[in-house]
């Protein structure tokens, strides 16, 4: 069954820079490899809401799982580190997706 997962990241006295969010994508270095299981990514500002949000789909939470503990989390571990500016997302949820269209 295919997974939805959301982030939401609050924006800040309006800041709607992305360098965090370029500073990762370079670390995880994905050079055009397709990540395994991963449909659709789209990262962006959604200004009425106040956030920056990433909404990923994957085939299925195994391989959602698998990407974010063993290749995401030690990036953002090591990020949030050394920046103490640097904070969690706000809202984080996975949810299964009743149909899906790519």
């Amino acid at each position: 069954m295919a997974i939805a997962f959301i982030q939401e990241f609050p924006i800040v006295d309006g800041d709607t820079s992305t360098t965090n969010y370029d500073a990762v994508v370079q670390k995880l270095d994905l050079g055009g490899t397709p990540v395994p299981g991963l449909i659709a990514h789209s990262a962006g500002f959604d200004t009425s809401a106040g956030v920056f949000r990433i909404f990923d789909i994957w085939e299925n939470g195994d391989d959602a799982k698998s990407f974010y503990e063993g290749t995401l989390q030690p990036i953002l571990d090591e990020m949030m580190a050394g920046d103490p500016s640097a904070a969690p997302p706000q809202r984080e949820a996975t949810y299964e997706l009743h149909h899906v269209i790519s």
